[in-house]
């Protein structure tokens, strides 16, 4: 899943993003209301996490805009106000869903989650191939009913391989769904990662190598 998180607190920020890396989402910041809608623009999300309190370009006028010409993606916005009026303006202007500051990172992945599960590309519970199985919800991955020891990035491309559901993926696709918008696109990283993914699921290899073109799941 590939969040846009908007939060003009710098350590907070920082905070949000390295506790949903650590439960396997991909999150790329920005930390105000212009560059959330230059990235929406140029790169693919599934959801905003966004701050109401943002300065110049407000969170609503933000979330305006999202509905309006992003009407895919889900927002949670966020907000230091806990009061039942605020939460129903938020709610009222088009945000999915509302969580209020302080908050606990299981209770917002939860809430990133059901607003995947609720959007127009709702992904199944469990994905399969085989005897590979991921649950991106656990964040659990298995071969042959074994548990994987995966690191978060070898984990989401190994859930972006199965989500294309036997299609060919490109290093180039993979960069763009698996890593955020820093990363070098004349990086090596897929290869290296897809390596070390194959070794970890073990012989038969279930990822498939097609040359000139990228990789792709297959029951082994």
């Amino acid at each position: 899943m590939r969040v846009l998180l908007v939060e003009d607190e710098i350590l907070l920020a920082r905070a949000i993003r390295n506790g949903l890396h650590r439960a396997g989402l991909t999150v790329d910041v920005v930390h105000d209301g212009e560059s959330a809608l230059e990235s929406l623009r140029s790169q693919p999300y599934e959801a905003v996490v966004l701050d109401r309190d943002l300065p110049a370009l407000s969170g609503d006028e933000v979330c305006r805009h999202i509905i309006t010409d992003h009407p895919q993606v889900g927002v949670l916005m966020l907000t230091a106000s806990a009061t039942l009026a605020e939460r129903v303006d938020g709610l009222s202007r088009g945000a999915d869903d509302y969580l209020t500051k302080p908050f606990e990172f299981p209770e917002l992945v939860a809430r990133l989650r059901a607003l995947q599960r609720r959007s127009g590309h709702r992904a199944p519970p469990q994905l399969t191939c085989g005897d590979v199985s991921l649950d991106p919800f656990t964040h659990q991955a298995f071969r042959a009913g074994v548990p994987l020891a995966l690191s978060p990035k070898e984990f989401r491309v190994l859930e972006q391989l199965l989500r294309a559901d036997g299609g060919v993926l490109s290093a180039e696709t993979l960069l763009q769904k698996a890593w955020d918008e820093h990363a070098d696109p004349f990086t090596n990283s897929p290869r290296v990662v897809i390596s070390t993914l194959r070794r970890k699921l073990g012989r038969p290899w279930p990822i498939e190598t097609v040359p000139g073109v990228g990789y792709r799941v297959v029951a082994a």
